[in-house]
């Protein structure tokens, strides 16, 4: 039974809570660090975690940078599906589980993979990738009671209530059915009721009241509801000390009761308890969540997003927010859109929630929810957008913070300051483009990454150093290299002390390089001066990057980059499947059946020239793929047997558009062009032009490029290029 269809859902849209973008804000980062805050303990006992910390009142780990997880990666990727199809109510199951098969990586990454019958998702993806369709591909009747009513149904369900604000109802009505793709009963129920509580949260004034928002979604009959109402009761007539209820859920609602690997009902029990016992306070609340146990990222982030949603981002203290950094790390199948920052992500998420609730975006925030201001703006109270301080000075102290005293646009900025300096050395604030494994402690759900920056693309940004200290220094805009461990720079600019400067540098074509870093380097030109401390304090604002990329790879100059024994990756790229590894300077990739695939570029490229050198070594099947949008949408163009080049289009399943005979051989290099123009394809080899073709149904106007080849075969490939056009 459709549930929200068995109910009231003729709501009428309201007028979007005033602060509703800076609320998303501060939900998506309580969701995030709920996530980081259970994530090394997750599964652990609540005796184990009382015996390692005691009363937990801050972060129990420390990470470098904290690596991808599910709870972050199925939200905002799932929410694609409104750009990609519909934002309207008309939106899908089946939508929701194309979704799934175009963002996830197949068998790594992105989700646990704990085998079909015993991960939800795993059995849910396996589902769909074999013609089970959503909402089967998750139902009882298709998988199971004990598989459809695990946690999945409400980890990933965050965003659907930060697009619904005061709507609980809507986000119900969204949330069923992307739960409904991997789960059913109480599993899918999970996700109503969390996301109808988000939601709920923009607008009511107590715990109880977002609760009992969350219960008004979901049949009054079902576990789930007697749980939450059986919890309720409890702390009513017990409302001072949460281990009482936390014994009173062990003994009625444990693990012991319910099969599976990670029954919902549980740790919903948990979310429940943690909500009415931490009086509304956004650091007791998480705090009496982890120390609960189970799953305790998931629950976590489920509460933390309530938290945030409902005190506002003054109500989350900074030690939270400082270690983040903005900086959020994904597993998708898509490399640039696995180096995000939590601005990036609020604005995407509030920028469909207008659209869904059929309201105006506020003239402040119009130019940053369409992305026409710069990429690094800084406008949300707080935000870094993941930018860093370095020098060359080893005993100088540096660090960047959120500020209003000054902005070039908008009201704010970043500012950066050094504690002192001496003229002559380098002074830098960045924001890095590229991560490798030494970037983090580990390898949680196997992250991968292509460079959000490249050559032949421009940067600039603007700045201002403030009267008070150094009165001499130069500023310039730099790219760092990690192939060669070389920076790049602009040209460098005198600055008038008090005065916002632009700075602005096209990065020339080049080949073979990774660009893992962009940012300003500010040099005093006079040797330290003791003045006071700070002496050198800067100011930046409107930081962007755009234009076309043009360079060129040579494989000897990439590496494996290796994160454990089970998780290695060919630098700069993803894989959606296959084998892919580098033999004898060059790219390999096979696969026993299905199509292999690789990608690297960014998602948004538009009209681009690609080309490549294809050495076909086993098969019949040996392709270039450009306007990659994900797994199941891209173009290939390659090799193809009986002697053709065949241009095929991938939309859940790849279809030849257009052959040409071209006579072709095992161990020969060839040289494939594409030029893509809007919808028209001209595909060369070796300069012979060979195909032309115009796509007037839905064409890929954007997209990665990358390699497949199809039926088993086995491909290498020696350097490629890339220029816009």
């Amino acid at each position: 039974m459709n549930v929200i269809n068995a109910l009231d859902s003729d709501e009428t849209l309201k007028i979007m809570p005033k602060d509703y973008v800076e609320r998303v804000y501060a939900g998506w980062l309580g969701k995030v660090i709920g996530v980081r805050h259970g994530a090394n303990i997750e599964m652990w006992s609540y005796d184990r975690i009382n015996k390692a910390f005691g009363e937990i009142t801050g972060y129990v780990h420390e990470f470098k940078n904290f690596a991808a997880d599910d709870d972050t990666n199925g939200p905002l990727f799932f929410l694609r599906t409104l750009e990609d199809y519909t934002h309207t109510r008309e939106i899908t199951p089946e939508e929701f589980g194309l979704t799934w098969l175009n963002y996830a990586p197949d068998g790594h990454g992105f989700y646990w993979w704990g085998g079909y019958g015993k991960s939800s998702e795993h059995t849910a993806y396996l589902n769909l990738k074999n013609g089970i369709m959503a909402p089967r591909s998750g139902s009882i009747e298709q998988n199971g009671c004990t598989i459809a009513e695990q946690i999945g149904g409400q980890i990933f369900i965050d965003v659907w209530g930060l697009i619904a604000p005061g709507q609980p109802k809507l986000a119900a009505e969204y949330a069923e059915k992307i739960a409904s793709v991997s789960h059913d009963g109480n599993g899918k129920y999970g996700g109503m009721f969390l996301a109808a509580c988000i939601a709920a949260a923009f607008t009511e004034k107590s715990m109880i009241h977002i609760i009992e928002a969350g219960l008004g979604v979901i049949p009054e009959d079902c576990d789930y509801a007697k749980m939450t109402k059986d919890i309720i009761r409890f702390y009513e007539a017990h409302p001072t000390n949460w281990r009482d209820c936390f014994k009173y859920i062990q003994e009625n609602y444990g693990y012991d009761r319910y099969q599976g690997v990670c029954h919902i009902i549980p740790n919903s029990a948990v979310i429940v308890l943690s909500l009415l016992y931490g009086e509304s306070d956004f650091s007791k609340t998480i705090n009496i969540c982890n120390m609960c146990g189970w799953d305790t990222d998931c629950n976590v982030g489920n509460v933390g997003t309530i938290l945030g949603v409902f005190n506002g981002l003054d109500g989350i203290d900074n030690s939270w927010r400082s270690p983040i950094n903005d900086f959020l790390c994904c597993s998708s199948v898509i490399g640039t859109l696995n180096i995000l920052d939590l601005p990036w992500c609020a604005s995407y998420i509030a920028d469909l929630g207008y659209k869904v609730m059929e309201a105006k975006v506020p003239e402040k925030w119009d130019r940053i929810l369409k992305e026409e201001a710069a990429k690094y703006h800084f406008e949300y109270p707080g935000s870094t957008h993941a930018f860093r301080v370095e020098s060359d000075s080893d005993n100088t102290k540096a660090y960047a913070e959120n500020t209003k005293e000054v902005a070039y646009s908008g009201e704010r900025s970043l500012k950066v300051t050094f504690d002192y300096v001496n003229g002559g050395y380098g002074y830098r604030s960045y924001v890095k483009t590229y991560y490798t494994p030494g970037d983090f402690n580990d390898s949680r759900y196997d992250p991968s990454f292509s460079p959000t920056l490249y050559p032949g693309q421009s940067i600039n940004c603007c700045v201002m150093v403030p009267e008070g200290t150094v009165s001499d220094v130069i500023a310039r805009l730099y790219v760092k290299d990690r192939n060669k461990g070389i920076r790049h720079y602009g040209e460098k600019v005198n600055l008038l002390i008090g005065k916002w400067e632009k700075l602005e540098y096209q990065i020339p074509a080049m080949n073979g390089v990774c660009i893992e870093e962009a940012g300003i380097e500010f040099i005093p030109v006079q040797e330290e001066r003791r003045i006071g401390l700070p002496s050198l304090i800067a100011y930046i604002d409107d930081f962007n990057f755009f234009g076309a990329p043009d360079y060129e790879v040579d494989f000897t100059l990439e590496r494996i980059e290796k994160w454990n024994e089970l998780h290695l990756e060919i630098s700069q790229f993803t894989y959606l499947r296959g084998l892919w590894t580098l033999e004898e300077g060059q790219l390999s990739g096979s696969y026993f059946g299905e199509p292999a695939e690789s990608y690297t570029g960014d998602i948004q490229w538009r009209n681009y020239q690609f080309e490549a050198t294809v050495i076909p070594k086993i098969g019949k099947c040996h392709n270039i793929n450009f306007r990659v949008q994900g797994g199941i949408r891209s173009y290939a163009v390659g090799l193809s047997e009986d002697n053709k080049i065949t241009l095929y289009k991938n939309n859940n399943g790849y279809k030849a558009l257009v052959s040409a005979d071209f006579k072709w051989c095992l161990d020969k290099s060839y040289n494939i062009k594409v030029e893509a123009v809007n919808n028209h394809f001209k595909i060369f080899v070796d300069d012979l032009h060979v195909l032309t073709y115009e796509d007037h149904h839905s064409p890929y106007l954007s997209g990665q490029i990358g390699f497949s080849n199809f039926e088993a075969s086995h491909t290498h490939y020696s350097k490629f290029k890339v220029k816009g056009m």
